[in-house]
C-alpha cells in the first residue's frame, strides 16, 4: 500500500490530519509559537462549530482569534514607508 492509499490515523479538531501516532508525537515535540497559535485557532473554530461554548463565550473567543490572526498577519507583511 502506497503512502497516498493509507488511511489517516486521525484528525485534530477535525482539520489537522495525522498520519500516525508518531506524527502526533512529532507535532508535540516540535511545537513552536506559530504552530501553537494555529492549533489553538483550529481548536476554537472546532469548538464553536460543535456548539461547545455559549453565545457570549463564542464572541469573546472570536475576538481572540481575530486579534491573534491580525498580529500574525502584521508580522508577515513587510513594512513600507511612504
Amino acid at each position: 500500500m502506497s503512502q497516498e492509499e493509507q488511511k489517516p490515523f486521525g484528525k485534530l479538531f477535525n482539520t489537522i490530519e495525522l498520519s500516525s501516532e508518531e506524527h502526533l508525537d512529532m507535532i508535540l515535540q516540535t511545537m513552536n509559537k506559530d504552530n501553537a497559535n494555529y492549533i489553538v485557532i483550529q481548536a476554537l473554530k472546532f469548538a464553536y462549530h460543535t456548539g461547545i461554548f455559549s453565545m457570549g463565550e463564542t464572541e469573546v473567543l472570536s475576538k481572540c482569534v481575530r486579534v491573534i490572526s491580525k498580529k500574525d498577519e502584521d508580522k508577515q507583511e513587510p513594512m513600507t514607508q511612504e
